[in-house]
């Protein structure tokens, strides 16, 4: 009798390539490709083949490690970024198959019982009424995509983030420096880019648990105001400072960005926050943004940003049926920097500075997912394996992007100039950054 790693070779080649990325071992532990080799992908039901004649795409594999009917067995990275290497699985990605095609690849299945199996869906994917185009960026729709992603659980994200709890790029100073340390110096490097002084007013828009503002307020002597969607991560953030004793300086809101009604503010940060914003808000938030500043006041939008592509158009980063779409961020959209330049500086700032922290993201991210490995047991307690295995795949996904510039990370720094022009900045780079020791309270 033939193995399964026989009877599936003409699905496999056709899915995945003749040459598939790394090793494939199925369920009777037969496989296809080297014996020797520590990485392999183990497919464990004809379920997840017979899904991908129907939809063959990056959603359907990582459907199929959501349900758990794949596995990577070796390091996730290393496995990731061999498929992603992989130029045949590129090109079988995303294929047309003709009906007989799909007809004779069935049959194969069939000889391995993949046909009857009842289809699955899987337990973490987003609510309806996040998938469907209409309302994108609304303020209820954009309210409802923050919850999905951030009130799963303030412990989970605790696992994974570690003492910092930040949940963004960290900057790595110096090699030597462990994420905690990585992460403060990159408030400090904000913090320093913003001027900020004793006394100033700052806003994080997007202040998740409260980590910009406990720095700025701690080393800096800032007074601010904190916004979120998410009511988790508000409730966290207030208790963190009331432990800190800097409610006095620092209040925390659940708002919108575009109902916020205050007297101007010295600075703003945005770190992090920027991907759920959208294209099609781009100018409102800016002009937003602009309109709470002082004169001479200074922003920096720390955000996630894409490559710019080809044929002289903007790239837009939005796939509504994309893995990251459907399970991790929806509506979430990746802008190209200079796009981002430009709409700043049509909104009335002055952009001073851009810098680039995209392999400062990778190497986060790969704190992230050791973090998480090893404290799996606990994560699929607090939030399910569902969503554990959606967390695992996501970064490690997202790593291998960052160090290959499928995806990048700016910071981008901009002043609102005085009505005489006046920009009130250093005259050179080295000022903007002087070293912390000069400024700290």
């Amino acid at each position: 009798m033939e193995s399964v790693a026989e009877s599936l070779k003409p699905v496999v080649y056709r899915l995945l390539g003749s040459k598939p990325p790394v090793p494939i071992r199925f369920w009777d532990g037969s496989q296809i490709g080297s014996q020797d080799g520590k990485l392999h992908l183990f497919i464990k039901s004809p379920l997840v083949l017979r899904q991908l004649l129907f939809a063959p795409s990056e959603l359907g594999l990582a459907r199929a490690y959501v349900l758990g009917q794949i596995d990577f067995e070796g390091n996730i990275l290393e496995i990731l970024g061999s498929i992603q290497k992989s130029p045949e699985f590129e090109k079988s990605s995303g294929m047309k198959l003709s009906p007989a095609e799909k007809l004779r690849l069935l049959s194969s299945l069939y000889s391995v019982g993949g046909i009857g199996l009842p289809p699955a869906k899987p337990p973490e994917e987003i609510p309806s009424q996040l998938v469907k185009p209409l309302g994108i960026h609304s303020k209820n729709r954009d309210k409802s995509a923050i919850s999905y992603h951030y009130d799963i659980s303030n412990d989970f994200y605790k696992l994974i983030l570690g003492d910092s709890l930040t949940y963004s790029c960290a900057y790595f100073e110096h090699e030597d420096l462990d994420l905690t340390q990585a992460q403060e110096a990159k408030y400090s490097l904000i913090c320093r880019k913003l001027g900020l002084k004793p006394g100033m007013r700052l806003l994080d828009v997007g202040c998740g648990w409260g980590g910009m503002l406990i720095h700025a307020a701690k080393h800096y002597g800032i007074v601010g105001i904190g916004i979120t969607l998410s009511k988790e991560q508000a409730r966290l953030a207030r208790e963190r400072i009331k432990e800190m004793s800097l409610t006095d300086q620092i209040k925390i809101l659940e708002c919108d960005y575009r109902d916020l009604d205050s007297e101007p503010f010295d600075a703003i940060s945005s770190i992090g926050m920027f991907e759920h914003v959208g294209e099609a808000q781009l100018l409102t938030y800016f002009q937003k943004m602009h309109s709470l500043l002082n004169e001479g006041g200074r922003m920096l939008n720390h955000g996630i940003s894409r490559p710019f592509k080809h044929k002289g158009r903007w790239e837009r980063g939005f796939d509504r049926n994309s893995f990251i779409n459907r399970f991790v961020f929806p509506d979430g959209e990746l802008l190209e920097v200079g796009r981002v330049v430009s709409t700043m500086q049509q909104s009335g700032f002055e952009v001073r500075d851009v810098e680039s922290l995209r392999e400062h993201y990778g190497k986060t991210l790969r704190h992230w997912v050791k973090n998480l490995e090893s404290n799996w047991e606990e994560a699929v307690k607090l939030v399910g394996a569902g969503r554990a295995r959606v967390w695992h795949l996501y970064m490690a996904a997202s790593a291998l992007n960052f160090e290959t510039n499928r995806t990048s990370l700016h910071q981008v720094l901009a002043v609102k100039p005085t009505v005489k022009g006046e920009s009130l900045f250093p005259s050179n780079r080295s000022q903007l950054l002087r070293s912390s020791d000069e400024i700290l309270v």
